[in-house]
């Protein structure tokens, strides 16, 4: 019966993990704002950090890295509550969304190619191509406006004829 009341004791200071969580979110989500644009899909930066690091912090409570699964338990609580929190206050204040969204960025205007954008992004003229394809149109003259939106994909809206 100790052994099970062990399990939930505290094997660290929770502030101490409750700052080990903060430091590791906020270093990983700068690192995917700011280096790593294009993400997984549909999902958000913030989503993708969320899955990773909570993978990681429950597998180390699970596998016993941790003393006491309530060290996992107190860090994993902390990332999703960073993650929780960075989702309210994008959904409440623009400038907040701003910050974690970066804004959409033209690869191609009224059919020229943004080539310094598409260097930024490392996005090669075949890629573009494969995703004007997918909108039914062959060349870039064809094209109004193709933006690497925030998570990663590729929007294009073509001229009018």
């Amino acid at each position: 019966m100790n052994e099970l009341v062990a399990l939930f004791a505290l094997g660290l200071d929770p502030l101490e993990l409750v700052v080990r969580g903060t430091a590791i979110y906020w270093f990983l989500f700068l690192l995917f704002r700011f280096v790593l644009r294009r993400d997984g899909g549909a999902m958000g930066i913030a989503d993708v950090l969320l899955v990773v690091l909570i993978a990681d912090a429950s597998q180390n409570a699970m596998a016993g890295t941790y003393q006491t699964i309530t060290d996992g338990i107190i860090l994993v609580s902390t990332i999703a509550g960073w993650n929780h929190l960075l989702d309210w206050a994008s959904f409440r204040f623009p400038a907040v969304r701003r910050f974690v969204e970066p804004a959409p960025l033209a690869l191609v205007r009224n059919g020229r190619l943004m080539r310094s954008n598409m260097r930024r992004e490392l996005v090669t003229v075949e890629e573009l191509q494969s995703k004007l394809r997918e909108h039914g149109l062959e060349r870039f003259d064809q094209v109004k406006l193709a933006l690497m939106e925030s998570g990663g994909e590729i929007s294009v809206l073509r001229k009018e004829a």
